[in-house]
């Protein structure tokens, strides 16, 4: 049985399905997680994007991280890249309306962080961003990133299936507030690293923070 999530938020196309997290804590700010490819099976439960929405949260921040468009009980059909931004701009909005002024991180894994990062880097409610597997060999139109002013935090495995670490840096290089960490042995769903992705997370954005 498909696990539900504990909050509806409105949407562009009817209803976008989430899950929020508080930190224990006061919290410093919020944040949105964005998921991997619907149509690869991919949700807000995926392991790699609760891996980072907890670190998020072990940083203190109230983290919200949902489902795209036709995935679980949010509404709508599948629309790449066009549909996922808009989802996107759906949960930000939501978030700077529930948690007015508050500092904001946004995350995403691999098409998550396709879409996540379109967003995030015109968006002056977004202090840092932070993408995860980044898929640079499937969509080779990252150049939006290249004149980002904003603090961006790559994580990548070394054996990631979808983007070398060559073509990564071919990117990264090109950015200048892009800090890269490599797993060494990692594939793109960071298997045997997942509470490493969660450390290395939460201690980014704290650091960030200060």
């Amino acid at each position: 049985m498909y696990p539900k999530g504990n909050l509806i938020i409105p949407a562009s196309h009817g209803q976008i399905e989430a899950i929020l997290k508080e930190p224990a804590g006061e919290p410093r700010g919020v944040a949105v997680v964005c998921h991997p490819h619907p149509l690869g099976g991919g949700t807000m439960h995926n392991k790699v994007v609760f891996r980072a929405a907890a670190g998020l949260v072990d940083a203190g921040l109230t983290t919200l991280r949902f489902n795209f468009r036709g995935v679980g009980s949010s509404t709508g059909e599948h629309n790449e890249i066009e549909g996922g931004v808009e989802d996107v701009q759906d949960a930000l909005d939501y978030m700077a309306g529930t948690y007015p002024g508050q500092d904001m991180t946004l995350a995403g894994f691999s098409f998550g962080s396709r879409t996540g990062m379109a967003v995030g880097v015109n968006d002056d409610r977004v202090k840092r961003l932070i993408s995860i597997g980044t898929p640079v060999e499937k969509y080779r139109d990252y150049e939006f990133l290249y004149d980002v002013k904003k603090p961006i935090l790559f994580v990548h495995g070394d054996k990631d299936e979808f983007c070398s670490v060559e073509n990564l840096r071919s990117l990264t290089d090109k950015i200048p507030h892009a800090e890269v960490i490599i797993f060494e042995n990692c594939g793109h769903f960071f298997d045997e690293h997942l509470n490493e992705l969660r450390e290395a997370v939460s201690e980014w954005v704290k650091r960030e923070m200060i």
